[in-house]
């Protein structure tokens, strides 16, 4: 059974976001911040990957500046008698400009991630995810691996401590990359049945949710 012959409801990608072990950017301001005013933009620099073809990645800033959101429309992984072996494992990376108001920092504290699995008894699924910094050499992963039998929802939130968060340094640009990857592994499953992973989202009604922090900056 493939996800075309079966009927399920609107499901997204999420992502991660996890704390790097590493100290707050240098020079900026040790008090957290309500949100800028300002609207943030955020550019989509590039995009790559299998999971993530040209158009089929969004992503959208909320009205109040706590959040952005990423929306996928194609970004799915199986195994069956109908797959390729390239099928098994999906992957996508965004390289993000995110246009800061000046005198503002800010850092990602938080993820909601969710999407679909049906996965036959014996196989598994793994979603995985990460986040840096252009120039920085710190990168953390998660990940979060679901065991069949399934057939519905799944959804996770990673969080960080406040004392672990890593900001973006104050008075530069630098692009925030974001990597996700879906596999899904037929282990002892039936080879005659078709297993999935999805995070995309047909109608954009639920998305990847990553929560800023933010700080001000210390005035020269």
């Amino acid at each position: 059974m493939s996800r075309r012959s079966l009927k399920i409801p609107a499901v997204a990608v999420a992502l991660f976001a996890a704390a790097f072990s590493a100290q707050p950017a240098q020079g900026a301001s040790s008090a957290i911040a309500d949100p800028p005013d300002d609207k943030i933009v955020i550019d989509v620099a590039t995009v790559n990957g299998s999971g993530c073809p040209e158009g089929t990645a969004q992503v959208a800033v909320a009205e109040d500046n706590t959040a952005f959101t990423v929306t996928y429309s194609d970004y799915l992984a199986e195994v069956g008698p109908n797959s390729k072996p390239t099928d098994r494992r999906k992957n996508c990376q965004l390289n993000l400009i995110v246009h800061v108001p000046q005198g503002f920092t800010y850092a990602i504290v938080s993820a909601d991630y969710r999407g679909y699995a049906y996965l036959q008894p014996g196989a598994s699924g793994l979603q995985k995810a990460s986040y840096y910094f252009q120039g920085s050499s710190d990168t953390a992963a998660t990940s979060h691996p679901f065991d069949g039998p399934q057939d519905g929802n799944w959804q996770a939130t990673d969080s960080t401590d406040w004392g672990q968060l890593v900001w973006k340094p104050c008075g530069e640009q630098r692009n925030f990359n974001v990597n996700t990857e879906i596999r899904v592994d037929a282990g002892t499953s039936d080879p005659t049945k078709t297993s999935f992973m999805t995070m995309d989202s047909t109608d954009g009604n639920i998305n990847t949710t990553y929560h800023f922090a933010w700080k001000k900056c210390p005035t020269s």
